[in-house]
């Protein structure tokens, strides 16, 4: 599941401009598809949430696990001065590493979102008073915009397993663009979802109550009100599956019949029964892989722990030689 900013508002500036734009793209393709950072209104915000507490749905809790067994000794071993949090995070996973970071330490947390950090900063000033907190509005797919002179070592930390929401020459593009601005010092901190049987992968989005079905069914209501589409959302199905070749999980929204949905600013467009929009993939792992594009950008693995259940790992990049940024 994605799992960037819940709570957070679209962004402000630009906003249908840039929707519209994403709207064309994704809908101009064979295969039909909207960015999933569209699911997360506040309506959607709240349904991640549940999401995040259903029985079905394990990345989130083991995630946390991972973090509160293993967060104090890695920060403490590297001696971390600063944490710069990709993509606003949970806030319990976040506050976990915050402890471990211990006072006087800078904690800078990037988001699209400036109305999000502005709130999220505020928050995190008053539960800690030694901290120094440095928000930066940033896009996460392009190069980084850091505050200068970060303490050191600093440590980047990219959660939830977001990295899987990206097509693999995007995930790689990210991770080099993060080492370019890394230092010898610094580490790289992830989570990923790891791969599993079948019957698990699907159950987690596929929830027994309709949650994830309601969630991305939502994206519907967000273009209907920020774009004046027509969509009628309970005209389409909820699918999601693992799609064994690619190794993800695809999440679609499927038409039950044949209907056509006004594009205010742009044009009609047709969605035949059984037709498609693809809103989210979500890769999952395994040690090979994540030592494969680690080494495509750059950094290698220096420390790999997963659950018990071997379901989710949290791993450790250090740099090891330089690449070139990407666009």
């Amino acid at each position: 599941m994605h799992n960037v900013a819940p709570g957070a508002a679209l962004p402000r500036e630009g906003e249908q401009a840039q929707l519209l734009h994403d709207v064309i793209e994704g809908f101009s393709r064979p295969q039909k598809e909207l960015p999933p950072k569209y699911f997360y209104d506040q309506r959607g915000s709240e349904l991640f949430e549940a999401i995040t507490r259903l029985d079905e749905y394990y990345p989130t809790r083991t995630e946390s696990a991972l973090l509160e067994s293993f967060a104090a000794p890695w920060m403490q071993n590297f001696g971390a001065r600063a944490l710069i949090e990709l993509g606003a995070g949970n806030a319990e996973k976040t506050r976990v590493l915050l402890d471990a970071l211990g006072d006087g330490a800078m904690y800078i947390p990037v988001d699209i979102s400036e109305q999000f950090l502005k709130e999220a900063a505020r928050e995190i000033e008053d539960e800690y008073p030694e901290l120094e907190v440095q928000p930066a509005v940033s896009d996460i797919t392009k190069a980084l915009r850091l505050p200068p002179d970060l303490p050191s070592p600093a440590v980047y930390a990219f959660l939830g397993s977001t990295i899987g929401n990206f097509e693999p020459a995007d995930a790689v593009r990210l991770l080099r663009n993060v080492r370019c601005i890394m230092r010898d010092e610094d580490r790289f901190l992830i989570g990923v979802d790891l791969k599993k049987d079948i019957a698990t992968l699907e159950a987690a989005y596929n929830d027994a109550r309709g949650v994830t079905a309601e969630f991305n069914r939502n994206v519907l209501h967000v273009l209907n009100r920020e774009l004046g589409t027509d969509f009628d959302a309970a005209a389409f199905d909820h699918r999601a599956f693992y799609n064994e070749a690619a190794g993800r999980i695809e999440m679609h929204l499927v038409a039950r019949t044949r209907q056509a949905v006004h594009v205010p600013g742009w044009m009609d467009v047709t969605f035949e029964a059984g037709e498609s929009i693809r809103t989210e993939i979500s890769a999952k792992y395994d040690e090979a892989t994540m030592r494969d594009l680690f080494h495509d950008a750059g950094m290698m693995v220096e420390e790999w722990q997963a659950d018990e259940r071997q379901w989710y790992a949290m791993v450790v990049g250090r740099a090891v030689f330089r690449v070139k940024p990407e666009p």
